[in-house]
Order: C-alpha cells, then sequence, then structure tokens
C-alpha cells in the first residue's frame, strides 16, 4: 500500500470519525445537548425563559391545522365545536330576500386535537348538533357525511 493511498484512508476513516462524534453530541435529543440546553437558555426581561425560533415552529405547527389534502374520502373521528357561515342577502324593495354566495363552514376536533375546517351545505350546516361527535367523511376540505349515534348527515 503506497503512502498516498494510507493517508487518504487515514484522512477518510477521521471525517467519519468526526461526523459520528457531531452526531452523537450535537444530535436534538442528546444527553450532551440537553444538558448544554441548560446553560444556552436565555431568559427575556421578566425572568421567564425565552423559547428559542425552532421551539416557536415546533409550537406553531403543532397549533395549525394539519388537515389532509388527498382527493381519496377520508374518514375520522371528530367532534363538532364551531360553525360558520358568510352569506349576502340582498333585500328587494318588493320585499323579497335572496340568499347569494352562501359558504358554510363546520370546525371539527379529532381524538389527536386537530382542528379540521370542512366545507359543508346548508341543509349540513343546520342539521349537524354542536359537540356530537361521530365519524366525519371528507374529501378535500369538503364534507362527505357526518354518521353520529341518532343520525347520518350527507352533503347535498
Amino acid at each position: 500500500m503506497t503512502p498516498q493511498l494510507r493517508n487518504l484512508l487515514i484522512l477518510l476513516a477521521a471525517i467519519v470519525i468526526v461526523l459520528i462524534v457531531a452526531i452523537l453530541l450535537f444530535g436534538g435529543k442528546s444527553p450532551f445537548m440537553r444538558f448544554m440546553s441548560i446553560f444556552l437558555e436565555e431568559e427575556d426581561s421578566e425572568g421567564a425563559p425565552r423559547v428559542s425560533s425552532a421551539q416557536r415552529m415546533r409550537t406553531t405547527r403543532q397549533e395549525q391545522p394539519a388537515q389532509k389534502k388527498t382527493s381519496e374520502p377520508i374518514v375520522e373521528m371528530a367532534t363538532l365545536v364551531q360553525k360558520c357561515d358568510d352569506r349576502m342577502r340582498i333585500i328587494e324593495s318588493t320585499g323579497q330576500v335572496k340568499l347569494v354566495d352562501e359558504y358554510y363552514e363546520l370546525v371539527f376536533v379529532t381524538r389527536k386535537g386537530q382542528k379540521l375546517k370542512i366545507e359543508c351545505s346548508r341543509e349540513a350546516y343546520d342539521k349537524i348538533p354542536f359537540n356530537q361527535q361521530g365519524s366525519l367523511t371528507y374529501k378535500r376540505n369538503t364534507l362527505v357525511k357526518f354518521k353520529y349515534y341518532e343520525d347520518t348527515v350527507f352533503n347535498s
């Protein structure tokens, strides 16, 4: 074996060892990093620990609804917690009332704590009771059906 090849193999082995040590020491959940976070934690002016940008990103990601975007219908156990609607009502001089641009939305919370905002028809909006837990079937952001103990509501 030539001296150049031997030096190259030693250099490659040293690089591998340095990378392994760096991963073990500075990996996110390593004991070393947990120990170092005690010393690196900063406090704000009120004495409360300051939240790092990585922790802030993790918490905002958890708070945001992680709604699935597939073309297949998805079935989940969920509870209705909120109803939202947006309608433009037009009253003509004859006294006739017309609704235009109706938009109805139901907000469900899944068993995992995720919030799902689901569009639906007016009939489904009116029929589904608050705090009712059931089997929610939706496709993209549109309600297909909501099945609970007393009834099954279909989106029409």
